[in-house]
C-alpha cells in the first residue's frame, strides 16, 4: 500500500524564497517526508524553506536541477521505508494537493515511474510552451518507445528500485529530466501519466531557450546514436 508514510518529497529550487514556504508546507500536508535541495541560491531561500519545518540540504555553489534532484535521490535511496521518491517543483506550478492522484494510480498500476500530465488540458497553457511541449514529448515518446504524453512536467514519482540509475545519469541540467524518462524505459520500465492542473504564475522560468535548447538537441541525437549501436 502507497501512502504518505512511504513515499518522500523532494523539490529542488533555486532562488525561490518567495514560493518555497507555502509550496514545502503544502507538501508537507500531503507526505510525512519532505526534502528541499537550494541549489545554490543567494537569498532566503534556505531559510524559506527550514521555516516551513521540512529537511534542508544545500548546495554551496548553482550545480544545475538535475544535480539538485540527483543529491535529494542519492539520499533519500539510502533511507529505510522509502518505496518512492516524488519530485516537485518549488515555485508552485504545482499543486501539492495532487499528489494523492499519483499514490492511486501506484497503488491502482505499480508503475516503476509516474509522470504529471497537463496536456489534456492545455487552455492555461501558454501557446509557445504548448506547442514545444507536444513536439518534444513526440520526440522522446520516441526514443523511449512508449508514450509520454508530457515529458516535460517536472511533477513525477519514481520507485526506489529505479534511484540508482537516476542517481547515475551524468547530465546536471534541465535535461536531466528527460534522460530520466530514456534510462527508465531502456531498463523496461513502463512509464504511467497522471493528470494534473496546467499552472502557470508570474514565476520566471530558469530554461535558457538557446543553450537549453543546443543541450537538448545534443542530447536527442546521442540518444539515435545509442540506439543505432
Amino acid at each position: 500500500m502507497i501512502d504518505r508514510t512511504n513515499v518522500a518529497a523532494l523539490i529542488p529550487c533555486y532562488f525561490e524564497a518567495k514560493r518555497i514556504r507555502e509550496v514545502a508546507a503544502r507538501v508537507k500536508e500531503q507526505l510525512d517526508r519532505v526534502l528541499v535541495v537550494d541549489d545554490g541560491s543567494t537569498d532566503e531561500t534556505e531559510s524559506e524553506a527550514r521555516s516551513a519545518g521540512v529537511e534542508v540540504m544545500r548546495h554551496t555553489v548553482n550545480q544545475g536541477k538535475g544535480a539538485a534532484i540527483k543529491t535529494g535521490l542519492r539520499n533519500l535511496a539510502e533511507r529505510p521505508g522509502v518505496d518512492y521518491v516524488l519530485i516537485l517543483d518549488g515555485d508552485g506550478q504545482h499543486a501539492p494537493e495532487e499528489i494523492p492522484r499519483f499514490l492511486a494510480a501506484a497503488n491502482e498500476a505499480g508503475a516503476p515511474m509516474l509522470v504529471g500530465n497537463r496536456m489534456s488540458d492545455t487552455r492555461k497553457m501558454p501557446f509557445v510552451r504548448k506547442m514545444t511541449n507536444r513536439l518534444m514529448s513526440s520526440q522522446i515518446s520516441k526514443v523511449c518507445g512508449q508514450s509520454v504524453p508530457d515529458t516535460q512536467c517536472g511533477f513525477r514519482m519514481i520507485h526506489r528500485e529505479l534511484l540508482p540509475a537516476m542517481v547515475a545519469i551524468e547530465t546536471t541540467k534541465f535535461d536531466y529530466e528527460t534522460e530520466q524518462l530514456v534510462v527508465a524505459s531502456r531498463r523496461g520500465c513502463r512509464i504511467d501519466a497522471v493528470p494534473i492542473s496546467t499552472i502557470y504564475g508570474d514565476e520566471k522560468s530558469k530554461i535558457h531557450p538557446v543553450r537549453d535548447t543546443i543541450r537538448f538537441i545534443e542530447m536527442m541525437n546521442r540518444f539515435k546514436r545509442e540506439a543505432r549501436k
